[in-house]
């Protein structure tokens, strides 16, 4: 399926604007995006009535923008990360993520290759370093995993990388489970099983670790059925909601019998950890 890319000019243009758009934006079935100095990359897909999306939003009061759309047909996914977007990202100085065609990186400890397509999760998002950092400061050694809206794999291929011995992939979106088993493989992380679906497709098993940078109102949707397979103790990390959401999650989290353990904040973007 094809990809809109709607590039938004805001007027005026700060960070905190920026955030409100794409959390509306997130709300409304936007996929991704990518921030550039003068402008955001906003990618939906294209399907029937998504043109009039735009007409479901109201920041008007707040701030005005304009817009462009451009289609990003399938084929052409991999050559516009590479020209536009893509570039080798180093984590807490201990893992690089480059894509194959990258020809010029420094050699970190883990490194990590990652096959652009349609498919999000390439470790520039503030949510996805974050997670990552966690992963990296975590013992992974012997530890079952479950990565829900896994995207392109890219923590569960860390989580491997860092001694996780069995990891189940899980998203709803086709490229990503085929981006995940794709990338499982140039990585050598035959350990990692994908299966495309959503929360009602986990496996009838307990996993130690449950990872899910998802939106906020999916998690706080699926945190029982996170909640139904975690080991006593387990943890469990959540991403891809704004620090002021945090109180929201942790509420649920309390509610099931999880307890917040840890945070991180990046540009008002917010990751926490609890424990089962």
């Amino acid at each position: 399926m094809d990809y809109l890319k709607y590039t938004f000019n805001l007027t005026p243009d700060n960070q905190d604007f920026r955030d409100i758009l794409m959390a509306t934006l997130g709300d409304k079935g936007f996929e991704s995006f990518v921030e550039n100095d003068q402008s955001i990359d906003a990618f939906i897909k294209d399907e029937p009535g998504i043109q009039g999306v735009l007409d479901q939003i109201d920041v008007d009061s707040l701030f005005e923008y304009t817009y462009q759309i451009e289609r990003v047909p399938d084929q052409n996914w991999n050559e516009v990360w590479e020209k536009n977007y893509f570039k080798p990202l180093i984590v807490a100085d201990k893992c690089v993520i480059r894509a194959p065609f990258h020809t010029d990186y420094p050699k970190m400890d883990i490194e990590i290759v990652i096959e652009p397509n349609m498919a999000f999760g390439t470790g520039n998002h503030e949510t996805t370093t974050m997670m990552m950092e966690f992963i990296l400061e975590t013992d992974m050694k012997g530890k079952s995993l479950l990565d829900m809206g896994c995207g392109t794999g890219i923590l569960s291929i860390l989580a491997s990388k860092c001694g996780a011995t069995k990891v189940t992939a899980i998203d709803i979106d086709k490229w990503s489970f085929e981006g995940t088993s794709e990338n499982a493989v140039i990585n050598g992380a035959d350990n990692i099983f994908s299966i495309l679906g959503d929360a009602t497709s986990i496996p009838d098993e307990k996993y130690d670790l449950i990872f899910a940078n998802i939106h906020k109102n999916i998690i706080i949707s699926d945190l029982s059925s996170y909640c139904r397979v975690a080991n006593q103790g387990g943890m469990i990390f959540l991403s891809g909601f704004y620090e002021n959401d945090l109180p929201d999650v942790e509420k649920e989290a309390t509610r099931l019998g999880l307890r917040l353990i840890g945070k991180k904040v990046k540009n008002n973007w917010c990751s926490a950890m609890f424990t089962a």
